[in-house]
């Protein structure tokens, strides 16, 4: 149970009804560690409050205990219970919120801005509010950041592009996470357009006083403050390899429709075997035959696929369900936390898994084999394709990430062959081991490498804030692995070990 407080302040416009407003938030917790956000806050709520030129209401929102006040705010404001958190009634409120910005500082000194786009569930803002982020940073005189990487000076070279790669691929892990990367990604759920911005003090030549930042507050303040409708003339989907430069939808989704074209093509060669082993064969002497089907024992039948998908979705709501029911009995007998309780508990399913083939060959039939496995292969491919298809277009980092994984080890699944080799691609790539891949990477891009046992805390760590996101905020990106495509890689595990 947490409780908490939030404060709020509304300047009415004294041109227009208020019909529209604005936010500046500012998250505030009991270490006080954004104390100087906060006088930012109060000196520029008295700087506007002297002005005659607002056409929209402005609200000044302190939180306390950072996103769960937010979103108990903004539940309030619109007077809705999405997470289930329980809030008290507003005493007032503005207009429809257009715009807002999270500002956070931990210095009365900054050297450089960095910027948050990244939302709940891979929500981005639109793509005019950071370039009017940018172009008061540029006329302000202020260094102005992107993941925390400054922008390259030349992109022609080769330092320039590498740069931008390294910034793009950052986005792009920290987009798949599905996790608010401030509290500007909770305003995103309700089609509100909003930023996060850290003041960054480090070693760097050139510094700034809150003055500056001040100034490129409150001239972006204006600029939405003249705003006829909401953005939308701009990119809601893109991926930014800099703050100058952007790659459209256009662009990347091709690269997952490639992935996935795989898939089509791999159940399409299955479903032709199929096809095939189904007829008869030529009659002898060359001329071809009428075909003649093949007696029903030898047929493939539907009721042998039932076994395998029923336990594989069986383990996905295990998955899902008993780590936080039975987080409470485990602390009860046993001397664990209940995070830790309920990252054993999914680690334990999840290994579980591994035991799903000699599970489902108890009950499976094994007339035709070979066409069993191929038939349950074909339901999984487009299974997948069509989840990675889903996923892709609502959070485009998250599925390119599992597409590049997933697909080709599911394309090479089958029980002939080396199968040691196809098993251990089968782990590699599954959606556990893809999770402890990215945070490698993403700890490798912002040149902090991690050693193993600091990488296996981490990988703890983030399976434990996953379960804990999707149950306060509603984060997806739990329930997509544990009801999706957990339960999909394991019915390729199934085609594996195929008797």
């Amino acid at each position: 149970m947490v409780s908490g407080t939030n404060v709020y302040g509304i300047l009415r416009a004294p041109r227009a009804a208020s019909t529209e407003s604005l936010v500046l938030t500012v998250p505030c917790g009991s270490d006080s560690t954004n104390s100087q956000a906060v006088g930012l806050l109060l000196a520029l709520a008295a700087h506007f409050r002297g002005q005659i030129y607002w056409a929209k209401d402005i609200v000044f929102l302190v939180t306390e205990h950072d996103l769960l006040g937010t979103e108990a705010w903004l539940e309030a404001y619109h007077d809705v219970n999405v997470t289930g958190m329980q809030s008290s009634p507003l005493q007032g409120r503005a207009g429809a919120i257009q715009a807002a910005v999270a500002l956070e500082l931990s210095s009365d000194v900054v050297t450089s801005l960095d910027v948050a786009v990244e939302g709940l569930n891979g929500q981005l803002p639109n793509l005019d509010l950071l370039n009017l982020f940018q172009t008061f940073c540029q006329k302000g005189g202020l260094l102005c950041t992107l993941q925390g990487k400054l922008q390259p000076e030349d992109w022609t070279s080769l330092d320039g592009p590498l740069q931008g790669l390294q910034t793009l691929l950052l986005m792009v892990l920290r987009q798949a996470s599905g996790r608010p990367h401030g509290s500007h990604g909770l305003f995103l759920r309700y089609r509100v357009e909003a930023l996060t911005l850290r003041g960054i003090n480090s070693f760097r030549q050139y510094k700034y006083d809150l003055v500056a930042v001040g100034k490129a507050l409150e001239g972006m303040f204006r600029k939405l403050n003249h705003l006829l409708e909401r953005l939308h003339q701009s990119f809601f989907l893109y991926l930014l390899p800099g703050l100058s430069r952007f790659v459209s939808i256009g662009l990347y989704m091709p690269a997952v429709g490639f992935l996935l074209l795989v898939l089509g093509l791999k159940a399409l060669e299955l479903w032709m075997q199929l096809h095939e082993a189904g007829m008869g064969l030529e009659e002898p002497g060359g001329a071809p035959g009428p075909s003649v089907p093949l007696p029903p024992s030898q047929g493939v039948g539907l009721a042998s696929l039932v076994a395998p998908l029923l336990i594989s979705q069986a383990m996905g709501l295990a998955l899902y369900v008993l780590p936080v029911l039975g987080q409470h009995v485990a602390t009860q007998h046993f001397p664990v936390a209940e995070a830790e309780a309920v990252v054993l508990t999914l680690l334990a399913i999840y290994a579980a898994g591994l035991a799903l083939p000699h599970n489902t060959h108890r009950v499976v039939s094994t007339q035709a084999p070979d066409r069993g496995w191929m038939a349950l292969k074909l339901v999984a491919l487009i299974y997948l394709a069509l989840q990675l298809g889903c996923i892709a277009l609502t959070n485009f980092s998250l599925g390119f990430l599992l597409a590049t994984t997933m697909v080709p080890t599911a394309a090479l699944a089958k029980p002939h062959g080396p199968r040691t080799l196809y098993a251990a691609l089968l782990v590699l790539t599954s959606p556990a081991a893809t999770l402890l891949g990215s945070l490698f990477l993403w700890r490798e891009l912002q040149e902090a490498p991690l050693s193993l046992a600091e990488g296996w805390q981490l990988f703890l760590a983030a399976l434990a804030q996953g379960v804990l996101e999707h149950h306060t905020y509603g984060a997806l990106l739990f329930p997509l692995l544990s009801l999706g495509l957990y339960p999909c890689w394991l019915l390729f595990w199934n085609v594996l070990f195929w008797k």
